[in-house]
């Protein structure tokens, strides 16, 4: 049984501390959860993972600091001082087959785990760029195409014809453009809310095809560009989270890569 279990199990007479739930040492093992130490993690979790985490660090630092709170040790504004001066991180490593995502607050380490890492689109951009130099910018229609290589069987949902109208962006127009390719997304998302069978409904693949030469217009894929269609496939999903091969998670390794260009 886990620590945090126990002390789930017991009556709270006292706080609980980052030692009782977490493996941490020194002064933060001592310290209170507070609600806005997990509320920190939970915005880190968001940005990094998409979602938060079953199980992970905000997960438990949330059920601590409501239980904190709800017996009176702190107040739901409240952050610990380690926690509000050194702020807590998500750091991710890119091993063979998965990642590793290690979540830290003040510096120490509270949680690791791994996930098996699909095919990436940063992985497609690099190998099958079509004779892109080094200096080239990967644009909109081109990390909306490299979805076909890691989602393109996945039945389109609201989440994804939401993230598509990044076509938006592409093209610096304020609505979507009629026939292109958010319109058809925001078709077959509509069209397979009523189509029962997976096989029946239409794919990613389907409107995602040569999407380059759909758009009146391309730009290159910016760090704004891949948190709007992050948050827009996210708040267009009743789980909050996104794809881990979707359109978000294409647009966002086009952003890295051309960020370190």
């Amino acid at each position: 049984m886990s620590r945090h279990q126990q002390q789930q199990q017991r009556p709270q007479h006292e706080p609980i501390k980052y030692g009782d739930v977490f493996p941490t040492e020194g002064e933060l093992a001592g310290k209170t959860v507070a609600p806005r130490d997990a509320a920190m993690m939970q915005t880190a979790e968001n940005e990094m993972l998409g979602h938060i985490q079953k199980g992970g660090a905000a997960a438990t630092m949330q059920s601590a600091a409501m239980r904190n709170e709800r017996a009176g040790f702190v107040g739901h504004n409240d952050v610990t001082d380690d926690a509000g001066d050194r702020g807590v991180s998500i750091t991710e490593t890119d091993l063979p087959g998965k990642r590793l995502i290690v979540e830290s607050v003040a510096g120490q380490v509270v949680d690791q785990f791994s996930q098996r890492a699909p095919l990436a689109a940063a992985t497609l951009f690099e190998e099958g760029g079509g004779g892109r130099g080094q200096g080239d910018a990967i644009t909109i229609g081109e990390a909306l195409e490299s979805t076909v290589m890691t989602a393109g069987s996945k039945p389109v949902e609201q989440s994804d014809a939401a993230a598509i109208q990044a076509e938006v962006r592409a093209t610096g127009r304020t609505n979507v453009v009629p026939r292109g390719v958010a319109a058809a997304a925001q078709s077959a998302a509509t069209l397979n809310a009523r189509t029962t069978r997976d096989e029946d409904k239409t794919k990613l693949a389907d409107v995602l095809a040569n999407a380059t030469s759909k758009l009146p217009t391309d730009k290159a894929v910016t760090r704004r560009d891949a948190e709007g269609v992050t948050g827009a496939e996210m708040g267009n999903n009743p789980d909050l989270t996104t794809h881990p091969a979707g359109v978000a998670a294409s647009m966002a390794a086009a952003a890295r890569l051309n960020l370190n260009k």
